[in-house]
């Protein structure tokens, strides 16, 4: 995380109106909101692919609800299916054998039918639901947006002493921090969800196939295409796979096809690839993610450096058995929110990842030019006294 100390005489400021911070075109005074981890570093990478992931559909095409009535999760394209396992080896992050694929809108819907999966039957009371600070702000917002009867939000994994039945989030690498987790509580009556969205080749080293109970994976992470809102879950007991499965049918009723088809083209399009790989010139995409990733945080680290009131933390370099190189984890996300929004970015307070407000989360994902003013406004924030 990065973090500061407090400015001796700075001044806090108002914050400007945030209108029209995703353009292209950016005036000196603008806002530049690094809340939302919006992956468009990766645009170029896809625009040179040109119609390699072009699709075309028709009128007629996609009209029935199903997709494969032979697969517990109806509602899955098989060429998604197909193209999730074959990327999954490619990269050899997580175990498949034996396992059931969930697709969902985005992993969020997916955690949360996961939740409900693994609190259902109701017990006396609501189950908890943990993970250990600085844990991804959205979690207890979306515990706690329906007011369910079958969970609560139970807080920082680190401190919960509650008996009985509890459900452990384990994001890793961790979002808003980067670094690698395990479970905290590992109590008899603890049932696990891992969040695995960062854990892919570009953003930290791959070292062992993830093998556990429910892992939650997202396209918007791993290729960019966060619009196209597709989600997967590899669940190991068949039953929560249902009670997963059911989710969804409930609340979407499946999820889009041409969001799947598309998600299909272009994973089929990164593992062909990474099977050319050393017959071409051409970068695979995950090799291209890592360069930028490490050239984006060797440009921020210097940025740092320089700094008298912001710091990174160190990660350790590690084999990654995808590159067979020694690498160090590149998150999405760097950390430091008063300071930042006196100098017109928008980042998210350490509060809401349940740690000290001295800390703050600003991306580091998006559009060159967004990255670059970013470097621009932390360099002229140098020179800054503190008590």
């Amino acid at each position: 995380m990065v973090g500061f100390e407090k400015v001796a005489n700075g001044t806090k400021g108002s914050l400007p109106s945030a209108k029209n911070t995703n353009t292209t075109n950016r005036s000196p005074d603008s806002i530049l909101n690094l809340v939302q981890g919006d992956p468009t570093v990766f645009e170029p990478y896809w625009r040179n692919q040109g119609d390699k992931c072009t699709l075309v559909i028709s009128g007629s095409d996609f009209m029935s609800y199903y997709s494969d009535c032979e697969n517990i999760c109806w509602f899955l394209q098989p060429q998604l299916a197909d193209a999730i396992r074959n990327i999954h080896r490619d990269v050899g992050n997580a175990v498949l054998d034996d396992r059931h694929i969930v697709i969902g809108t985005g992993s969020t819907q997916l955690f949360q039918a996961a939740v409900y999966a693994l609190s259902s039957p109701a017990g006396p009371e609501p189950i908890s639901v943990v993970s250990a600070a600085p844990y991804y702000s959205r979690y207890p917002e979306e515990i706690g947006f329906l007011s369910s009867g079958l969970y609560k939000w139970g807080g920082d994994a680190n401190t919960f002493d509650k008996d009985g039945p509890y459900i452990e989030v384990v994001n890793s690498p961790n979002n808003p921090d980067g670094t690698s987790r395990d479970a905290v509580v590992n109590r008899s009556e603890g049932r696990l969800i891992h969040d695995f969205a960062y854990y892919w080749p570009h953003y930290a080293p791959i070292i062992g196939a993830a093998d556990h109970n429910v892992m939650l994976f997202t396209l918007s992470k791993c290729t960019g295409h966060a619009g196209s809102r597709i989600g997967w879950a590899i669940v190991k007991d068949i039953e929560v796979a249902k009670k997963m499965i059911k989710f969804v049918e409930f609340n979407s009723l499946g999820v889009c096809k041409e969001s799947q088809l598309r998600a299909a083209k272009i994973l089929e399009t990164i593992s062909n690839e990474y099977s050319n790989l050393g017959c071409t010139k051409t970068e695979n995409f995950f090799e291209y993610g890592q360069r930028l990733m490490a050239e984006r945080w060797r440009k921020l680290r210097e940025v740092i450096k320089r700094s008298k009131v912001f710091s990174l933390p160190e990660y350790p370099k590690e084999c990654c058995n995808f590159s067979g190189e020694f690498m160090e984890s590149h998150p999405g996300n760097m950390d430091a929110e008063k300071l930042l929004r006196s100098h017109k970015m928008m980042g998210k307070g350490g509060k809401c990842f349940g740690v000290d407000s001295k800390y703050a989360r600003v991306s580091v994902v998006g559009r060159e030019e967004d990255f670059n003013l970013l470097l621009e406004r932390i360099s002229a924030i140098k020179g800054v006294e503190t008590e």
